[in-house]
């Protein structure tokens, strides 16, 4: 083939040209990059421009014959592609240019192109015809340095507790033993108790920091050890330590949060009932009020009314008991009762019995149990008395009147429990992608050139597609619950009700994509996912149980949705006409936007990757859905039916509003989290997470976009290549990303991840 001479300013282009054209990479907003480069460019001649503009035009691309001598220029060059250069396209491009005419000036902002274009290895290592040095990952951010935006304030003590659980107690292992198991894990419980690590939430005095945010990013962090840890000191120290703090009163606090705190004694929290699920007010178990001699009377009416599935049941030695309190004949709804389970030898006291609930799919080293109570006796002084009493003449008492109020009042104080294991289920999440990912940087497979070494998997599209919007999606959940956790913890806060909302949702969205997370991470592992040694098995099984424990997640965000529907009415209700014209003024413009084709058709990348087009999708979509929810219930009720018959009527559009809600909650607060960063280079790379996370998000949903005309056809299908696109440009940074996790290097056992 006869060679065509250009000259070293065209020639500098000339590898972007090629994988711009060998990969199609070349839409308008991509055009216009390309063209600004060029004009800016002082190393060109008019007649160099002309040229470089003319191989721009989609519809008249460059002939066969130029690009293939583009390709047997690079090839014949003998220079090798760095992929450890921050820009490995451009710096190739410098050095063909420079060995063609070392004396021509170099264009500095070549770089630019392969930002704009998301130029990444998969784009070259099959096209070009040169040795690739290859390298995992770039070192152009630090994985330290991210996981302390992460970490916030709480960066060093979470370091002080990776140096702690370096201890050889927490060596990760195969344990199928279930009691050795179960001894284990009471353990590292019972060590962590005596080092102080327990009773970081609790106040001061006894023992604790009073630091309820450092407690939770804690609990998180102990999901890199093992799940059932995680859960038995989340058992141990938040939900029955949490219980005696957050319902009883200062007698219960000095007798016995110290000794919860350090793990002298141990508990457990029983409230939920074989027969009654998630309906905790519909509970059985009675604690009736005994005026003769003072005492209360715990009791399991029925033999599908006992307590079950109860962490701890097995090592407990006191259960903090929710049954239905009666006082002189009244029942006064469910309260909280401290029962001692055994005694000081480790026998069962008279009139519980305690059944093992053995083998479960995930977290065997947790001793869950069966317990039910027969006329058990316990003083008058042990109910949690916080929102309920039982005063000295026999007499009830409480400051809340409405008994619907007291009731959810006692249970919000108990959310922090639900942010914990949206936090432990990410915790597994993150742990898993670390994993795949450092799989992927290793193992190699497929290459259509002998000559070379096959390509890393990492490398591929396909396998950027299924762990980066993941890994994304890990980085703004992290920052909701942040946020979300520093707000249940300010005291100033007196109305929680808005969080528990919050809460509700956030904590089934991101349990179900942790869950679909570590499964995918399985796959995408092969067969190396499939052995224990990888640690994928066990974190798949543990993290199963989150979508269901601290509330099953289809029940919470039904709950969520009610409580978006309750704000909107009574922003309507106290609005009066001004609230519904406010209402008609939206809908209108919202209408305005799906049916005006120049927004729902709008691809150009400025637009796509804008926060304020992607919070305009995630409210609009709220908004619509709580509008029509609305509506519906509205509209049953009018004809007749029963409130409660009409919700269940819409119990699917209810799901949908608290999933969109969540989504939307998710990202505004992710964005101004991210716009803290004081850094620019890193307020950068977590705005393209950012952007991913959206994108992703609306490709997911696209089918209800799409009917609602809020985006076209042309539209969805830019958003799914700028999905891709963002995925790949991620790539050189994929390693860093899973590092500032901040994953302990001594708990990536995996044999796969080293």
């Amino acid at each position: 083939m006869e060679r065509i001479n250009y000259t070293a300013n065209i020639i500098q282009y000339i590898p972007f040209f090629f994988v711009i054209w060998s990969d199609d990479l070349l839409s308008v907003s991509e055009v216009t990059v390309v063209r600004r480069i060029i004009e800016s460019d002082p190393t060109l001649s008019e007649e160099e421009k002309k040229l470089l503009y003319s191989w721009l035009n989609k519809e008249q691309p460059p002939k066969t014959k130029v690009i293939k001598s583009w390709a047997e220029l690079i090839s014949l060059s003998g220079i090798k592609l760095i992929e450890s250069d921050t820009y490995p396209l451009s710096s190739f491009s410098r050095k063909l240019a420079a060995i063609n005419n070392g004396n021509s000036p170099i264009n500095e902002n070549l770089a630019e192109i392969e930002i704009n274009l998301g130029i990444q290895p998969n784009h070259y290592h099959h096209l070009f015809e040169v040795e690739v040095v290859t390298e995992k990952t770039s070192d152009y951010y630090i994985a330290n340095e991210i996981s302390n935006l992460l970490r916030g304030e709480h960066a060093q003590q979470l370091e002080e507790l990776g140096e702690l659980l370096s201890h050889p107690l927490f060596n990760w292992e195969v344990n199928r033993d279930l009691d050795d198991f179960r001894i284990n894990v009471l353990n590292q419980v019972q060590f962590l108790g005596k080092k102080g690590i327990g009773a970081i939430a609790y106040p001061k005095a006894y023992g604790g920091r009073d630091n309820m945010e450092l407690y939770a990013s804690i609990f998180e962090q102990l999901m890199f050890v093992d799940g059932s840890l995680t859960i038995k000191f989340g058992v141990q120290f938040g939900l029955f330590g949490g219980s005696v703090q957050k319902l009883g009163t200062k007698k219960h606090h000095d007798r016995y949060l110290k000794d919860i705190g350090n793990a002298r004694l141990l508990g457990c929290f029983a409230m939920t009932e074989t027969g009654h699920g998630s309906n905790v007010r519909g509970i059985k178990t009675t604690a009736t009020y005994n005026p003769e001699n003072d005492t209360i009377t715990i009791h399991t009416p029925g033999k599908n009314d006992n307590k079950e599935y109860i962490g701890n049941a097995l090592h407990g030695t006191m259960a903090t008991v929710f049954a239905q309190l009666i006082v002189n004949g009244k029942n006064r709804g469910v309260h909280a009762i401290l029962v001692p389970l055994r005694d000081n030898k480790n026998n069962t006291l008279p009139g519980i019995t305690i059944v093992d609930s053995g083998y479960k799919l995930g977290l065997n080293g947790v001793d869950n149990g069966k317990i039910w109570f027969n006329q058990v006796e316990v003083p008058r002084e042990n109910l949690l008395n916080k929102y309920g009493d039982i005063q000295a003449d026999g007499s009830y008492h409480s400051d809340i009147k409405n008994p619907n109020k007291r009731f959810f009042t006692m249970l919000g104080t108990l959310v922090g429990g639900r942010i914990c294991v949206a936090k432990g289920a990410l915790g597994g999440a993150k742990m898993a992608l670390a994993i795949a990912v450092k799989y992927a940087l290793n193992r190699r497979q497929f290459n259509d050139n002998i000559k070379i070494q096959e390509d890393l998997i990492m490398d591929y599209p396909s396998h950027q597609l299924r762990l980066t919007p993941a890994i994304a999606k890990c980085y703004v959940y992290h920052a909701t619950l942040e946020e979300v956790m520093r707000q249940y913890s300010d005291d100033t806060i007196s109305d929680k009700r808005k969080i528990e909302s919050q809460v509700a949702a956030l904590k089934s969205t991101i349990t179900w994509f942790s869950n679909e997370t570590i499964q995918e991470c399985r796959e995408a592992c092969g067969g190396k996912g499939y052995l224990l040694e990888n640690r994928i098995p066990d974190l798949k099984n543990d993290v199963d149980i989150f979508t269901t424990f601290e509330g099953d997640n289809t029940v919470l965000l039904q709950l969520a949705a009610k409580g978006i529907l309750s704000d909107f009415n009574s922003e309507l209700n106290s609005g009066g006409f001004t609230a519904v014209l406010k209402l008609i003024s939206a809908q209108i413009k919202d209408k305005m936007v799906a049916i005006n084709p120049a927004y729902s058709n709008k691809v150009d990348k400025d637009h796509l990757y804008n926060p304020k087009f992607h919070q305009h999708a995630f409210k609009f979509r709220t908004r619509r859905l709580t509008y029509s929810l609305a509506m519906r219930i509205k509209d049953y009720i009018k004809k007749g039916v029963p409130s409660y018959q009409a919700f269940l009527k819409v119990q699917t559009h209810l799901l949908a509003l608290g999933k969109a809600y969540s989504c939307e909650l998710a990202y505004s607060t992710f964005v101004n989290s991210t716009d803290s960063i004081e850094d620019l280079k890193y307020q950068e790379l977590f705005r393209k997470l950012g952007i991913l996370f959206a994108l992703h998000e609306i490709r997911e949903d696209a089918s209800w976009f799409l009917e609602q005309g809020y985006i076209g056809g042309t539209k969805s299908k830019a958003i799914r290549q700028r999905v891709e696109r963002l995925s790949t440009e991620l790539r050189p940074h994929i390693e860093v990303l899973v590092d500032g996790f901040g994953i302990p290097d001594h708990c990536m056992t995996a044999t796969i991840a080293s």
